[in-house]
């Protein structure tokens, strides 16, 4: 019985030692750290219980330990003091917040309906929220026909390689500033915080760009290694800017929101001033180098009128777009904000994009500038065809196509052309080519297709079947007629048959 004592007072000392133990060691340290789960725990369970005081005491002790994730906790606290109607601190910890996870849709939680109609409220959620508006969505229309562009030029293999490398490139950084300016007026540069500065990269090459593609086009400029030198201010902007570029997305919300001004959010900071006198100083002095190419071009003969208009309206409305950007940089230099004057520059760089675009599809020859017509000198510059001889040959083309009719024969080609002129096929490509501006094809189709025309005329009363006057005219089959018809007259041969039959019975 003694030992059995003694035992159960060994026991009750143990159990007494370790329980006066356990009591000294704090549960929520390891390895002589906090651990903040266990507080968190408790501060949600003050939360759900609507303690709000309590939970937002306990959720900062958890802000102060490092191994927890912190934006869902800032999101809490915000919650709280928003349902204890504690507007300024609801307000810092959202920025908080949205300064550590980016997630801009915070701000509709129904959490924040009790403080949502006031003033402070309001203007951060107008600062933050993302938004769309008729001219935020006429910008990403045209940013995206921009890039679609872009992508077509490159595809068109009619198009000299240089200049579609240039013009496309040209077209290219116009629609990705446009795409700039978008995030930044419909606040989604806050959500994506590393589109912050995304399009200055650009800054220094609008200049060359065009400045290239002109002389490309009217002098067709062969490249040499010294023109990289004109890449020299965009390689040391990009090399400066780096730093920038690598920052991670927390630090470049702060630089957001401490450049934050304005509509666009720009702000006015000697940085941007510094850029903003570099790059209007570039586009003055290329300016004024494109406009002595312009000039010379204008005097140029064999001059097409397309290429003419083309020229012209690239020209003038990229000065404009000088001319407001040095407004722009006027202002700005001056520490005055110039919102109005960034949106005429989109305007004058949306007015580029759709013209471009438009050319893309309707006019794509004019792409190749002055070479587009030049290029047939180019072609034949050591051809020993002389000026009378082409002449004479012009003239005995006429007479085979509009006297012998010599396209309704539907095995024609080059060489018989050549054989009835007495030429070569070279000297009969030449002349083509110089006096029609178009080429072989094209010639016979013309007058195939006029044939038609007056055969559609005659025949008002429909003796004959569309097949019929293909064969009649010189085509082999229906659908190369088809298609060479509508490409000259933009209506089908049958479509034009029914107007020229119903013009016969109106009259």
């Amino acid at each position: 019985m003694l030992q059995i004592r003694i035992l159960i007072t060994f026991l009750l000392l143990g159990a007494y030692g370790f329980s006066k133990n356990s009591i000294t060691i704090d549960p929520l340290k390891v390895n002589g750290k906090k651990v903040s789960q266990p507080i968190l725990d408790k501060a949600n369970i003050l939360f759900s219980e609507k303690k709000f005081p309590e939970a937002i005491e306990s959720y900062k002790e958890v802000l102060e330990m490092e191994e927890m994730e912190h934006a869902p906790v800032l999101k809490k606290v915000a919650q709280s003091y928003s349902a204890l109607k504690d507007v300024d601190h609801s307000i810092s910890y959202i920025e908080e917040y949205l300064h550590a996870d980016f997630n801009t849709d915070v701000l509709a939680d129904s959490w924040f309906d009790g403080i949502r109609e006031t003033e402070k409220f309001v203007e951060v959620s107008e600062k933050y929220t993302p938004k769309f508006t008729v001219r935020s969505f006429l910008y990403l229309y045209v940013c995206l026909i921009g890039f679609y562009t872009a992508v077509v030029i490159q595809f068109n293999k009619k198009i000299d390689k240089v200049a579609k490398v240039l013009i496309s490139s040209f077209i290219f950084i116009h629609s990705f500033f446009i795409l700039h300016i978008c995030f930044n007026i419909t606040n989604y540069h806050y959500k994506f915080p590393h589109t912050y500065l995304m399009s200055t990269g650009f800054s220094f090459l609008y200049g060359p760009l065009l400045y290239f593609y002109f002389k490309r086009t009217t002098q067709k400029y062969q490249f040499r290694i010294k023109d990289l030198l004109h890449l020299l201010p965009t390689i040391s902007f990009l090399i400066y800017a780096t730093p920038i570029y690598m920052l991670p997305a927390d630090e470049k919300f702060d630089l957001m929101q401490s450049n934050a001004g304005g509509n666009l959010n720009l702000g006015v900071s000697s940085e941007l001033m510094i850029i903003v006198i570099l790059k209007l100083i570039s586009l003055m002095v290329y300016g004024f180098y494109i406009r002595r190419l312009y000039m010379s071009s204008k005097n140029q003969e064999g001059i097409n009128r397309e290429n003419r208009i083309w020229q012209r309206n690239i020209y003038f409305i990229h000065i404009s777009y000088v001319f407001c950007y040095a407004a722009y940089g006027l202002l700005i230099t001056n520490y005055q904000m110039a919102d109005f004057l960034i949106h005429i520059q989109i305007i004058c760089m949306a007015a580029m994009v759709m013209y471009i675009g438009y050319c893309a599809n309707v006019q794509p020859s004019v792409f190749n500038g002055t070479s587009s017509f030049n290029k047939i000198f180019f072609k034949y510059e050591k051809s020993g065809l002389t000026n009378s001889l082409s002449n004479e040959l012009k003239e005995q083309l006429i007479q085979l196509f509009e006297v012998e009719k010599i396209h309704k024969e539907n095995d024609l080609n080059l060489e018989k052309i050549s054989e009835r002129l007495n030429t070569s096929r070279h000297n009969a490509s030449q002349v083509i080519n110089e006096h029609f501006d178009m080429n072989f094809n094209e010639l016979v189709n013309k007058y195939r297709i006029n044939e038609a025309k007056k055969i559609f005329h005659t025949d008002f009363q429909k003796n004959l079947n569309i097949i019929d006057v293909a064969y009649e005219v010189g085509f082999n089959n229906k659908v190369t007629f088809n298609k060479a018809f509508k490409k000259d007259t933009q209506v089908t041969p049958s479509e034009y048959q029914r107007t020229v039959c119903s013009q016969v019975i109106r009259s």
